[in-house]
């Protein structure tokens, strides 16, 4: 029973979240032309769910490998020493998908969105900078591999304690903040409207990951293990 309740923890309001942040995008795909367009075939409408349904498998994911091997070591029981490899190469399929689809979508739903071409590409110029300053910062200081969770696989990366250098001298939730933003792009680029409320979706369904699974399971690391 205990092992169950650290397994869900906080998960209540992660559901809660996923709930409200549907009902609020179902709203928005009101707004005409939010599904207008296609491409190889399929209609907007496939790729805004593609895009949607896409950020919630990788977040189910990462729920279930961090709180199933922190409390479980359930992976490195399935996959033995390659478990982490095996997390790395699914974890950014999926990211890179996640992205991918957005983009995808952008393009579906082209021109559907009454915004200056030249202040969309200026926006997503500035938006870039911290962006990939970011991820600089997460490969000179952080390292993918904390990025990606190591420290549910591995207790010696508990001592490391948190990183304040590059962007994460600014703040520590930089790839949250910043990161993301790159969400924002393809509606951008190509003035999409489908595309602008899929990346809100991804962004706010992001932090609702932050505050009911990393951050409770970062306390549990590093300060009460």
């Amino acid at each position: 029973m205990k092992t169950f309740k650290l397994l869900f923890e906080k998960q209540i309001y992660n559901y809660l979240g996923l709930f409200a942040l549907l009902a609020i995008i179902v709203y928005f795909t009101n707004w005409p032309g939010a599904y207008d367009g296609r491409l190889w075939g399929p209609g907007t409408i496939f790729w805004f769910w593609l895009s949607i349904g896409a950020a919630i498998i990788h977040q189910f994911c990462v729920w279930f490998v961090w709180r199933t091997e922190l409390h479980l070591k359930l992976i490195s029981k399935w996959f033995g020493k390659r478990a982490f490899l095996i997390w790395t190469i699914l974890f950014m399929i999926l990211f890179v998908s996640r992205f991918l689809f957005v983009f995808i979508l952008g393009f579906a739903n082209r021109g559907t969105w009454n915004i200056n071409p030249v202040l969309g590409w200026m926006l997503t110029g500035i938006i870039l900078i911290p962006v990939i300053y970011t991820f600089y910062s997460v490969k000179k200081y952080f390292t993918l591999n904390r990025a990606l969770g190591i420290d549910h696989f591995d207790p010696s990366y508990r001592r490391l304690g948190l990183v304040r250098e590059g962007i994460f001298k600014y703040t520590s939730n930089a790839m949250y903040i910043f990161a993301a933003m790159i969400l924002w792009t393809p509606a951008l680029i190509f003035a999409s409207k489908a595309a602008l409320i899929s990346a809100l979706f991804n962004y706010a369904y992001l932090w609702v990951h932050y505050y009911t699974l990393e951050l409770p399971d970062m306390k549990r690391i590093y300060f009460n293990n």
